[in-house]
């Protein structure tokens, strides 16, 4: 009698992180094909799947009740579609030529290798926490995953005093500062930059300093934190640059985020000028035919500039996981590039930008023309309209759309998606004068402000 086991002839995916891109990558090879001929294994170290990051200031201000609110999807919810999602499991080692990756169970410590197919590589990206005495006290926080944000949100509920510090004025750096604004704090940001938002030029980043000091933020700019001090009990007290010390009841890390690359790193697999990882356009990390990569730990192409850069955004993770589960499951799809579009607020201020800086043109090596115009969300005469800033950069000559910057109220910060349709269809600034955008008076000018700063820009590239 033959005592041999059939051989399970499904091919095996196994995935490396549960959030946007895993599990959207997951999500949709599963669409692609049934258990029967794929089986799904996904690792994720952290209690959450399938959330929100980008909600996570509004949680913490009080905007959104959360965390359940913030997950778009639960572990028993993948569970149910046949994905074997193993939580609080951490993957330590991906182990290329064997083709298998090792995991350790966060909660027993138990490690075992599983092996795969294909394999994705969504491990997103971590907090920058800078390497300076007394980071690692209590009440200084990183605010990456939901985790984070409840562990903020825990120590905010214990901690007596209202003196609140946010190191780094980037996108996190200010969300925080109004979520902390909100929650009736005294709030103090430290800036190493000339000017908040350094994915602004300085100009417009001026406007975002005034208008958050105009809302009670008392903003330090030019200035490093160089430790934190604590008290007796050991906790925050203070933070200190060269200069001042600033008092701290809490501290809030926005200082930034890096691909979470290290076991790709290890691995072997190749690694861009900012340590995300490089994939072709099909997403699959070059070299690798059977691995694929995706989300906040990946390098995508600029379309504006040419080249490789980094950006952690969920919108992208999510495009790159629709791209990744197709290809896993058999079909094709290509993700081919971001013009680095973005939006933010602090408070009733809303922040915008696409495509490139001043200093990226430059670094680049294109020549270009900039306006900047002064215009309203609404006809002037219209009840509720308010002021906004438009800042435009164009191409010597060609008049090619190189960026647009956006600050104003309520109504200037989706502008923005304009300019990134303009920019993605490499559109000049003549031809986006003539665009056919919607118009009434409670929505815009008769001349929306991205086409009169795309008027002045023609005429100043026609005139260079």
């Amino acid at each position: 009698m033959n005592m041999s086991r059939t051989r399970d002839t499904r091919e095996r995916l196994v995935v490396i992180g549960g959030d946007a891109a895993g599990m959207s990558a997951a999500s949709q090879a599963r669409r692609m094909k049934g258990p029967d001929e794929l089986e799904i294994v996904a690792f994720e170290r952290g209690h959450f799947t399938s959330y929100s990051a980008c909600g996570i200031p509004y949680w913490v201000g009080g905007d959104v009740n959360g965390p359940d609110e913030l997950i778009a999807r639960s572990p028993e919810e993948h569970r149910a579609r046949d994905i074997d999602l193993r939580m609080r499991t951490e993957v330590t080692e991906i182990d290329v030529d064997r083709r298998r990756v090792r995991a350790r169970d966060l909660g027993s410590g138990d490690e075992s290798w599983t092996s795969y197919d294909k394999l994705v590589i969504a491990t997103g990206a971590r907090p920058i926490r800078p390497d300076m005495p007394g980071v690692d006290a209590p009440g200084v926080h990183g605010v990456q995953s939901l985790d984070d944000g409840q562990a903020l949100i825990d120590t905010l509920a214990r901690t007596r005093g209202r003196r609140a510090v946010v190191v780094g004025a980037g996108y996190i750096g200010v969300e925080m500062a109004e979520a902390l604004i909100n929650r009736g704090y005294r709030v103090t940001v430290v800036n190493r930059g000339s000017e908040p938002m350094s994915t602004l030029d300085p100009d417009m980043g001026r406007l975002v300093h005034e208008a958050m000091e105009g809302l009670g933020i008392t903003m330090v700019d030019d200035a490093e934190v160089t430790k934190v001090l604590t008290g007796e009990d050991g906790r925050v007290r203070a933070v200190a640059t060269q200069d001042a010390e600033y008092p701290a009841d809490v501290v809030v890390l926005g200082i930034g985020v890096r691909p979470e690359t290290a076991l790709a790193k290890a691995a072997g697999l190749p690694l861009g000028g900012h340590g995300g990882l490089l994939t072709d356009l099909a997403m699959r990390v070059r070299g690798h035919e059977n691995i694929w990569a995706g989300g906040d730990c990946v390098e995508v192409l600029d379309l504006v500039s040419g080249q490789e850069r980094h950006i952690a955004l969920g919108t992208h993770a999510n495009k790159h996981g629709q791209v990744i589960g197709t290809g896993v499951g058999g079909g094709y799809a290509t993700f081919p590039g971001v013009v680095g579009t973005a939006v933010s607020k602090v408070c009733d201020l809303e922040i915008a930008r696409t495509g490139l800086r001043e200093k990226d043109a430059r670094r680049v090596g294109l020549q270009f023309v900039s306006v900047t115009i002064e215009s309203t969300s609404r006809a002037g005469y219209y009840p509720g309209a308010s002021s906004m800033t438009v800042k435009m950069l164009a191409e010597r000559r060609t008049g090619r759309l190189l960026g647009v910057q956006i600050v104003g109220r309520e109504g200037a910060g989706k502008r923005v998606d304009i300019a990134a349709v303009a920019l993605t269809a490499g559109m000049t600034v003549e031809e986006m004068t003539a665009l056919d955008l919607g118009y009434a008076p409670p929505f815009s000018p008769v001349w929306d402000p991205v086409l009169v700063a795309a008027r002045k820009a023609a005429a100043k590239a026609r005139a260079s």
